[in-house]
């Protein structure tokens, strides 16, 4: 019996066609053990889940960051907010938050103007202590300038054993002429326009009654709701006060205000 003939590999066969010849990987897969097949895929699996799992601490970090920025917010927001509302209640009122009527700001003038030049016992001393006292609900020039007006008052002896006491002119609120009582000027500055009879003791003696006209200069400074509720300050005047010629009765107890 003759042997089969072997062909000779040739060495110059293209090197493509040699390539071809060779198993692929998906052949050699097929040459694996079936354990560590198993464990291809499982160490696949693996990196998925973790770079799921990466993923999701990523969004909870930013999450975390979003509510730490909205705690802050909420936290720094302010915890009152004040509405003025108009003193007549015969009726309902709808108004904006920022919005401030006359009447309050007439008011709030009223009232600082009287308790700034309230002096009980000496005017030496109560003057100094108001201006301390006082000190959230006046502008800083203000201030400067009601400093400058006791040294000056100090200096020329009005003040030491004087007691002033200051009242509405009958007749003169802001209930009988509203118009001109409170000017709006802007949004956020006014003028009060106070009629005030002012009445000064010396001794227990009344040595001085004057009847005078007192443009205020009333401003929005809602800059510390915690020592001014309010939300507005005194700036002083919008023009030198006037005398008013004519007599007005006292009241029959002494008011708690005092002018300046």
């Amino acid at each position: 019996m003759g042997l089969p003939q072997v062909a000779a590999t040739d060495s110059n066969a293209r090197p493509d066609l040699i390539q071809q010849c060779q198993p692929g990987p998906s052949i050699r897969q097929l040459d694996l053990p079936p354990e560590r097949a198993t464990m291809s895929r499982f160490l696949k699996l693996a990196d998925s889940q973790r770079a799921h799992i990466t993923s999701l601490r990523i969004a909870i970090v930013l999450l975390a960051l979003i509510n730490a920025g909205l705690g802050v917010g909420w936290w720094s927001a302010p915890k009152q907010m004040t509405v003025h509302v108009p003193p007549d209640l015969r009726s309902g009122s709808t108004r904006l938050w920022w919005d401030i009527p006359p009447q309050s700001v007439y008011t709030f003038g009223l009232y600082i103007f009287q308790q700034m030049n309230r002096w009980p016992v000496d005017g030496e001393q109560d003057y100094q202590a108001n201006i301390t006292r006082l000190d959230a609900y006046i502008t800083p020039s203000c201030k400067h300038y009601l400093q400058s007006d006791f040294e000056l008052r100090r200096s020329s002896g009005e003040l030491r054993k004087r007691v002033r006491g200051v009242y509405e002119i009958p007749g003169r609120g802001y209930g009988d002429s509203p118009e001109i009582r409170t000017v709006t000027n802007s949004i956020d500055d006014w003028t009060v326009t106070l009629d005030i009879t002012a009445d000064e003791y010396y001794g227990g003696q009344l040595v001085k009654r004057a009847l005078a006209r007192y443009p205020l200069h009333v401003v929005r400074m809602d800059v510390d709701p915690e020592t001014n509720p309010f939300g507005l300050a005194w700036d002083c005047y919008n023009g030198a006060p006037q005398r008013i010629e004519g007599n007005v009765e006292a009241p029959a107890t002494p008011s708690k205000g005092v002018f300046k």
